[in-house]
């Protein structure tokens, strides 16, 4: 089991030295963390979203935004749309493709950023966020697990900002892993800016 435990770390070594020498994607997170000063600077708020692992990794990031992350600071308006009522009054009205749209349009408006999870960057209720949001005049930021330069991804015709953190192992895990340092590095340098 030991040589499992290795391999799988070194699995993960090696998916995020890819991320560090992959120059778009590190201009991507740093054109992510601008977008999101801009925004709380001026007033406006983050609604997140994502399916499963990636809704997790979408609350994650709104409780350490509006709640504490490395330094005591003020609260940034940042929402996760993970309200269960919400979630289940849309999804049976509606369909699930509607749960995170529905929100964007009764929550957003135009000084908000949408920031969408998705590791497979082709799930439909996330694609119905961003349209509705692109409508709204609201800025989009999309964190994926997709290798733009191996495939086609249409949240790019929607997004401001597309960050694509590809794992290499065909699988969620390892893009998912790469997703929680973005959002902490997002963060961090959202509270360099404000806060320092």
């Amino acid at each position: 089991m030991i040589s499992d435990i290795k391999a799988a770390l070194s699995e993960s070594q090696r998916a995020l030295n890819a991320l560090m020498s992959n120059d778009k994607a590190l201009t991507a997170i740093e054109s992510a963390a601008m977008l999101l000063v801009n925004c709380f600077s001026q007033g406006g708020k983050v609604l997140t979203c994502g399916n499963g692992g990636s809704l997790c990794d979408a609350m994650h990031f709104a409780e350490e935004l509006s709640g504490k992350f490395r330094n005591d600071r003020a609260p940034l308006p940042a929402i996760s749309i993970s309200d269960p009522a919400h979630m289940s009054c849309v999804s049976n009205d509606y369909g699930y493709e509607f749960v995170f749209s529905r929100y964007v349009q009764a929550h957003c408006n135009s000084n908000d950023i949408l920031f969408v999870i998705s590791t497979s960057g082709s799930s439909k209720n996330i694609l119905q966020a961003v349209k509705a949001a692109k409508t709204l005049g609201v800025k989009v930021i999309a964190l994926t697990g997709v290798d733009l330069t191996k495939q086609s991804c249409e949240l790019t015709e929607y997004s401001d900002c597309f960050i694509g953190t590809p794992g290499g192992n065909g699988y969620a895990d390892r893009a998912q892993e790469l997703h929680i340092k973005c959002i902490h590095i997002l963060i961090e340098l959202i509270e360099k800016k404000l806060f320092s």
